[in-house]
């Protein structure tokens, strides 16, 4: 992975994310929200600016957020993110509004009208529902609209969270970028990328470009701990980044606290590592 040609090949394939024409974005919670457990305006007025500039550039932006049970457990003062299922659901009831309201005033100022989209698991299973959701983006995206997606935790009952959850935002954002059929699926998060170890056995480093994911790839990964505000991880973006790459969809994921980290990766600069979508 580290010898020349693998880079050239690499620097070429990020050249051509600019060419993307529809983009999913996904934010995880641990972007979103500050050190007070609360989702950060600033955060959040910083990426409305980035997606704003591609908005401009003709590309369709689909925005997936965390950040919703997060805000509603600031607002009931929780430290950690509760297990039982009523409490989620009341949390993401109270944060949604919360969250939804920050993206509002953020895009609002550059001009762009967002629209919310909850969707479950059951959403993607039967044909209507996905007939209705993929025509529905479809037609936000053509008049220029940025749809916020999440799941639609409020409505979700015990049994579906045991065995039809979504599970967590990353699948839920490879799934959009499946049924929208979007060129990049961008994964914001709180590192830089997938990570090994250093060769002279100090620390790790990004892995700037991946052409497959195979065991050597999964091995560098462990599930995320129990408990954690975010459910997702490493572990579950490399399942989300297979999947994509199979239907022809970049991915990249990235660090998304770093300044311009979006309009870097659009524009084919070195930023987190970008999974290169298989030829159909």
């Amino acid at each position: 992975m580290k010898n020349k040609s693998s880079f050239s090949f690499g620097t070429r394939f990020r050249q051509s994310l600019s060419e993307s024409r529809r983009i999913v974005v996904k934010v995880g919670s641990k972007v979103l929200v500050n050190a007070k457990g609360e989702p950060d305006a600033a955060c959040i007025r910083r990426l409305a600016r980035q997606i704003a500039v591609l908005c401009r550039n003709k590309v369709q932006v689909v925005l997936v957020s965390s950040g919703a049970i997060a805000a509603g457990m600031r607002a009931f003062e929780m430290a950690e993110r509760p297990d039982a299922v009523p409490d989620l659901q009341m949390c993401a009831a109270v944060g949604q509004v919360r969250l939804m309201r920050l993206y509002h005033d953020a895009f609002a100022k550059e001009g762009i009208t967002i629209g919310q989209v909850l969707l479950t698991h059951d959403d993607f299973v039967r044909k209507l529902s996905v007939a209705n959701m993929r025509r529905t983006m479809d037609d936000l995206l053509r008049h220029g609209v940025v749809p916020i997606v999440n799941e639609n935790d409020v409505v979700a009952d015990e049994e579906v969270k045991a065995f039809m959850t979504l599970g967590d935002n990353d699948h839920l954002a490879s799934l959009i970028a499946l049924q929208t059929r979007s060129d990049l699926l961008v994964m914001l998060s709180a590192v830089d990328g997938l990570r090994r170890p250093r060769e002279n056995g100090t620390g790790t480093e990004r892995i700037p470009f991946v052409e497959k994911i195979d065991r050597t790839i999964t091995a560098l990964v462990r599930p995320p701990d129990a408990g954690a505000i975010s459910k997702g991880g490493m572990d579950s973006k490399l399942k989300c980044a297979k999947a994509c790459m199979q239907a022809g969809c970049n991915v990249v994921i990235a660090d998304g606290c770093r300044k311009d980290v979006l309009t870097r990766i659009y524009a084919g600069e070195d930023e987190g590592t970008l999974f290169a979508a298989a030829p159909l």
